[in-house]
C-alpha cells in the first residue's frame, strides 16, 4: 500500500517553496489585507465614515487652537 501512495505525492525536491524573503512579504501583505478587511467590516459606506472621522479630527483641532488662543469653545453647553 505504501508504494502506491508514495508514487502519487511529489518528492521534497519537487515541491517549490518560496525563499524566506518572499514568504515574509506574502505574510505581511496578507496581514495588511486582514487588517483592512476588519477595519471595514460591517460598514456599508467606508468613504462616508472616513469623511466623518476627518471632520471630527478637524473640529478637535479647531477646539485646541481656540483653547490655546483663549477663545470660546465650539462645544455646546446646556443651561
Amino acid at each position: 500500500m505504501g508504494i502506491i501512495t508514495s508514487c502519487c505525492r511529489p518528492s521534497a525536491s519537487e515541491v517549490l517553496t518560496p525563499d524566506a524573503e518572499t514568504r515574509r512579504r506574502q505574510q505581511s501583505e496578507a496581514a495588511e489585507r486582514r487588517v483592512a478587511e476588519n477595519a471595514t467590516r460591517g460598514i456599508k459606506d467606508v468613504e462616508k465614515v472616513q469623511r466623518m472621522q476627518q471632520r471630527s479630527e478637524e473640529m478637535e483641532k479647531r477646539e485646541r487652537e481656540l483653547a490655546q488662543q483663549g477663545g470660546a469653545s465650539l462645544k455646546w453647553t446646556a443651561n
